[in-house]
Formats: C-alpha cells, structure tokens, sequence
C-alpha cells in the first residue's frame, strides 16, 4: 500500500523494528488507518509470531491479522551495512517503532540521538518491559510480566486459588494503545516545534494505568484489592447468572435508576425500596444475598427470554460469547467487525475490523499479511531508496537483505 493521502495518517511512513506483539500491534493500529507501515524483519530469520497461533493449510492464522496493511521487507541490522540502509530509510520516515530490549538499538548503531541527526522529525516509539530508564530498564519483560508487575494478575481470578491470566495477551495489547496515543500526540506536537522525539512505552506501565483506584485503595484508605472472580469490591448487582438453559448472561444493574428497572424487570419492585438494596453502598454490602436473589429469578428464564426481559427495561446485560456467537450475531456483522479480505493461499480471510470508527476518513484493511517475508524488499529499496537492481543484487548476496 502506497501513501494515500486521502486516509487520516497516510501521509506518515513507518518503520517496524521488533518482533511479536507490542511493536507490531501499534504498527497494525496505525496502518489500519493509512500509514505506510513498512515491516522489518532479519533475513532468513522471520518474526515468531508468522508461526503462533492455529494453522491452515500450514499458514499460521495470527499473522494475516498483526501484520495486515504492513510492507514487509528484510534487513540484517546486525551488520553495519544493514545499518547504513536502515539509517537512509530514516531520512524518509516519520516514525519508527521498535520493542527490543533497552540498549539494543544503541548497541546497533541506531540510537535515536543518531538517527535524530540524519532527521530531526524524527518520532521513534519505543517498547520494552520496564521503560528506557530506572534500575529494571535492561530486564527483559514480556506481557505477562507487565501484567504481573503492574497488578493486573494480583486481581485475576478468584481468590480462593492462584492468580490467572485474561485468557489473551492484554499486557502486549495495553502497551501498544498507549505507544500508539503516545505516538499521535508526538506527531501532533511536531507540527508546533518542527521536532521529533522518543515515546517511551513500558509494559508494566500500561497495565498499572489502568488499575483504576488501586493505589488511593492503598494508600489512603488501607484497602488492597484482591481477586474477586466476576464482581467488583463494593459494585452490585454487576455479575454473570445462570439460566434456565444452563447459559451464563452478564447484568449491570449498580446504578440506582437501573437497579429499578431490574427490580421492575423480576417483578420485585419492593426490593428497589428496601433499606438492604436502595442505595449504591446498601447492595455493595450485600451484594452475596443480592446475586442470589437475582439469580433464583434467572434460573426461571431461557437466556433468550432473559434478554428480551432485560432489553425492555433498559437494563445492560449480554451473553458471554464466543467466537461462534461473535460470527453469528448480526450487530458485528451490521457494523463490519468482521471483515474479509483475500489472502494469496488461504482465499477468502476474515478477521477483525477497524477500531475506532471515523465518520470521514474511516480506517480500512486492504490486505493480510505478508506471506512471504521480503515481499515487498524491491518496492521499497528501489523506490524508495532509488536503488538499481544491481544494488539490491549485493545486498541479496551479501546477506544483508
């Protein structure tokens, strides 16, 4: 995909370092929206993750998907002539996405203070476990570990067992929306100062951004979340019950008016009046004797029944999906949250659609990704680098590319 300037960021060109998650999902986050994302990956030694996930025919199914709308060429950045055409790929850029362990780069010769002098706009988004500075900075740390360390997985689960995980790489996912924000404001403050400068993106950070009022619990009122299963210290009724078809249906009725309408809804008006239930704090204390009665009514309803019930009245509730009922429910399918496009050996493939929606300039996918790595190596160091084909030719026997 060339620059389109007709898409909210195509007139930015990308430059993807790093492997897996963190990195390549911002990298996918911008390209959805226009960006002239280009991969890079070492050759003859591809990104791990064309291979996670299940398979088809051989290919692997996360790949299309992480990878989508992204250019992929091949770079031996271990090698001072890799080096050398990365640094003439700088002076074209606008940003440059990497998530490797702190001192990487530098260790490359690609630091920003030298890349930042071959193009002073320069924005390089920078990943990593612990962040580029502070005593843990050259620890390597994953998205688990992020998820460990920023009190995401102290509050997962239930709290009669171990602590779990959110059943996908949240950790990973967090980083990559805060390095993409970071990103988009770095490239709106470079309209005021004409400068670039270094996004500094820490797993464990982005988890602890969200932990909502953990600390203050702490520090000032001497509470320490702890895990919880499906409810929240405090916040009822806010959680799954069972029904009559022996499903699960999720119910957020903590909000008084709500709350009201739920009452209406089991046809308990009086509880919406009882001193035990009138009040927000009221049905934290007795949420337990509260989900009971709840789901004693539950149990009487199919879930469709339930649902309708429940719509009604305007109360938030929905089944628990999977990915079977997200194919097959017609809201996904009216708002184009699944998406297909063609892949070169599998046909038709679908896959996730564009997150946020613009009324104007909507983000779109136009391919999956590369299926080959270097696929696209002469488009980019011909026409962008203005190499001949002799040039590449070196490069290619060199091992460079």
């Amino acid at each position: 995909m060339d620059k389109d300037e007709q898409m909210p960021l195509g007139n930015l060109r990308v430059l993807e370092l790093g492997t897996l998650l963190a990195g390549p999902f911002t990298g996918r986050l911008l390209a959805d929206f226009g960006a002239e994302v280009i991969k890079v990956e070492p050759p003859g030694k591809a990104d791990p993750m064309r291979g996670w996930g299940k398979e088809k025919d051989g290919t692997g199914l996360w790949w299309p998907v992480q990878s989508r709308n992204k250019k992929s060429i091949t770079l031996n950045l271990r090698e001072k002539e890799g080096q050398d055409v990365l640094k003439e790929l700088v002076e074209e850029a606008d940003i440059l996405i990497e998530n490797f362990r702190p001192g990487t780069m530098e260790k490359w010769n690609l630091s920003y203070e030298e890349l930042s002098e071959i193009n002073p706009g320069l924005i390089m988004v920078r990943t990593s476990g612990f962040g580029q500075t502070g005593p843990y900075k050259e620890r390597a740390g994953f998205g688990s570990v992020g998820e460990a360390m920023g009190g995401l997985r102290y509050v997962t689960g239930y709290n009669d067992r171990a602590p779990t995980r959110t059943g996908i790489s949240i950790g990973d996912t967090l980083s990559a929306l805060f390095a993409t924000i970071g990103c988009l404001v770095a490239v709106n403050e470079r309209q005021i100062s004409g400068k670039g400068q270094v996004v500094d993106t820490a797993l464990y950070e982005s988890v602890f951004s969200v932990m909502e009022s953990l600390i203050p619990d702490y520090l000032l009122a001497d509470f320490v979340r702890e895990r919880m299963g499906n409810i929240l210290p405090g916040v009822a009724p806010s959680n799954i019950y069972q029904t009559k078809d022996e499903t699960y249906v999720v119910i957020g009725a903590n909000a008084d008016g709500v709350f009201r309408r739920l009452c209406e809804a089991m046809g308990r008006e009086e509880l919406a009046e009882d001193p035990e239930y009138a009040t927000h704090e009221a049905r934290g204390k007795n949420m337990k004797k509260l989900d009971l009665l709840i789901e004693e009514w539950t149990k009487t309803l199919d879930s469709d029944e339930l649902l309708q019930l429940l719509e009604k009245k305007g109360v938030p509730s929905g089944l628990i999906y999977s990915a079977k009922d997200i194919v097959e429910d017609p809201h996904y399918q009216a708002r184009d949250m699944i998406v297909n496009v063609d892949h070169p050996e599998l046909g038709d493939f679908p896959m996730p659609g564009v997150v946020p929606k613009l009324s104007r300039t909507p983000g779109k996918v136009n391919f999956p990704g590369a299926e080959k790595m270097g696929k696209h190596n002469e488009d980019i160091f011909r026409d962008v680098l203005n190499y001949s084909e002799r040039d590449i030719e070196e490069l290619q026997k060199k091992g460079i590319i």
